[in-house]
């Protein structure tokens, strides 16, 4: 190429100028390319992230269980930002963490750590400041205050906050992100996403826990109910409420509290009549003071409480903790207080727990009050028919006793055979002790109308309660007006007659047993076995307070071995003897 042919400098720059600009374009070209290619994956994987969290929050929607719902939501928590250890902090009333579920960290790492967490230094953060907290280095921030010995090594941090029903319901915390990275933006974002499901979770499942927890009061009560229209005794009612208590608030023990005397709601004292629970049992029969107990106070003010920590009842084996104390309420009257009580140390009882056993204490004093009533009106049947019964014998059938007695009377005197008028006569006595068990009869009918807990009917339970299921065969008989006896000396009475026919019932291995009891100038009392007889030793002891009462009313007591086999206690009292 000869000098002429060859270009100059300005014909060089133009003739390299458009390849230069291609070279850049493609350059930008390749730039823009992998940005969006880079975008585009970045697309696909946020696609794939929120597939993951569509399915994770129809799982968890899926539970009911609270505790499963939260096992469940830390467990895909991890999952869709690839942390190794997850928790969620439930919050108490107070703001401080009431539960601590987490995932990640062994049951034997955990034993060795000790304590959970309690919401201090970077998890009070979250707590306090109610928005997500996202940080490179835990160590690094203010409020960090180190982890507890054998605790795992936790850089990375992102922490979110639950809401259910516009109130905060805990914090779903999240650390050490796989692979020794950093939470990103987008995390936070998935992770807020999956809170805002978790709440609506948490809030079914909540309400789905307290229908349920209503249902088991509803279905204690109704048992409770069921029992006292069985006609279970309302010790046994008392006791299936304070059971019931204890179980379904979880707590350790139950105490039922009542006034000394069903009818004074002006008592200065209650009485523990139930417990449940172990270590309580002492309790029963221990004394309240109105004035200067929570229990009392909660008696006069007929307000429920949720007390942080019950003052030790003397005589209590265990150390008292939080409790929940209720009145037991019925139409304007008061039965009684429910105590469900926790050991000391243990978690306190929430509001709503004092508002459901306030609830169910109110419909069992309900139940109680209505199953009395109906116990009045049957004892009022009862009385009534007795009365009928007793004016029937007296009118009819003692008026026909004796025109027969009469009548034989007559035939008696024109009688010509000795043997005939002595079998006569014969048959006129036993007419006329008919007529005088008749006309005690009455008169104990009557009596019983007017004192239902008279001197008979307490031997009657005493002899009852005392024979039990023992396949003993037993007669009673009981004449004259027994249940105007002066009180000391049926005091008496009924204690011979329990300890007579105890020892029988212990030791004699009898098959059949008489009780006697009559009423003229003197009480007397026989009971009488065809057992093997009362040994030495229990005639020395068992029976020495028999004779020592009859000592004290001015009486006598013998214990006689009978010749065909058996023991009789015949005890004797003079009644002008016995002042009441």
């Amino acid at each position: 190429m000869s000098r002429a042919d060859s270009p100059g400098p300005g014909e060089l720059r133009e003739g390299a100028a458009p390849s230069l600009v291609g070279t850049l374009s493609r350059l930008r070209l390749k730039e823009l390319l992998a940005q969006v290619q880079a975008r585009i994956e970045e697309i696909v994987g946020l696609r794939d992230r929120m597939d993951v969290l569509l399915e994770a929050v129809l799982a968890i929607s899926s539970e009911l269980e609270l505790d499963s719902v939260l096992r469940r939501i830390v467990r895909t928590a991890i999952d869709l930002v690839d942390a190794r250890y997850g928790a969620i902090g439930v919050l108490a009333p107070d703001g401080s963490l009431s539960r601590f579920i987490y995932d990640g960290i062994d049951e034997e790492t955990t034993r060795r750590i000790g304590h959970l967490p309690t919401g201090h230094g970077v998890l009070g953060v979250v707590i306090e400041a109610d928005k997500p907290l996202r940080l490179e280095e835990i160590a690094g921030h203010p409020a960090s205050v180190g982890f507890p010995k054998h605790h795992p090594p936790m850089r990375t941090f992102l922490g979110v906050p639950i809401r259910a029903r516009q109130e905060t319901f805990g914090r779903l915390y999240l650390t050490e992100k796989v692979g020794g990275g950093q939470f990103t933006e987008d995390d936070e974002v998935v992770l807020q996403a999956l809170a805002g499901a978790a709440g609506i979770a948490v809030d079914n499942a909540r309400l789905f826990e307290e229908v349920r927890r209503r249902e088991r009061w509803l279905d204690a009560t109704g048992e409770i109910t069921a029992e006292l229209l069985a006609g279970t005794d309302s010790i046994d009612a008392l006791q299936v409420i304070a059971e019931r208590a204890a179980e379904l608030t979880h707590a350790d023990f139950a105490l039922l509290a009542v006034p000394a005397r069903s009818d004074d709601v002006e008592t200065e004292e209650l009485v523990v009549t139930v417990s449940a629970g172990a270590g309580v049992e002492e309790l029963v029969g221990q004394s309240l003071p109105v004035d200067s107990s929570v229990t009392g106070q909660v008696f006069r003010e007929r307000v429920p409480r949720n007390v942080p920590t019950l003052t030790t009842i003397e005589g209590a084996a265990v150390q008292l903790g939080p409790a929940l104390a209720v009145p037991m309420r019925a139409e304007g009257t008061i039965a009684g207080v429910l105590l469900a009580v926790r050991r000391a140390g243990a978690k306190r009882f929430d509001e709503e727990q004092l508002l459901v056993v306030s609830s169910f204490a109110d419909q069992a004093a309900l139940a109680l009050q209505w199953a009395e009533a109906q116990a009045a009106r049957r004892e009022l049947d009862v009385l009534a028919d007795r009365d009928r019964i007793a004016r029937e014998l007296h009118d009819h059938v003692i008026q026909r006793l004796f025109a027969i007695g009469m009548s034989m009377q007559g035939t008696q005197r024109r009688a010509k055979v000795p043997d005939v008028a002595g079998r006569l006569t014969e048959h006129i006595d036993q007419l006329h002790e008919v007529i005088q068990d008749l006309r005690a009869s009455i008169f104990d009918l009557q009596v019983a109308a007017e004192h239902p807990t008279g001197f008979r009917n307490r031997v009657q339970r005493v002899v009852t309660d005392v024979v039990g299921d023992n396949p003993i065969r037993m007669t009673m008989r009981m004449a004259g007006p027994l249940d105007v006896l002066p009180p000391r000396l049926a005091e008496h009475a009924e204690a011979v007659v329990l300890e007579a026919v105890s020892n029988t019932v212990r030791h004699a291995r009898a098959s059949e047993l008489s009780v006697t009891i009559s009423l003229d100038d003197d009480l007397t009392i026989d009971v009488t076995d065809n057992g093997v007889g009362i040994a030495s030793t229990v005639a020395h002891s068992g029976l020495h307070n028999l004779a020592e009462r009859a000592v004290q009313v001015g009486g006598r007591c013998t214990v006689d071995r009978m010749p065909t086999g058996g023991t009789r206690v015949l005890w004797t009292a003079p009644l002008r003897a016995a002042p009441g």
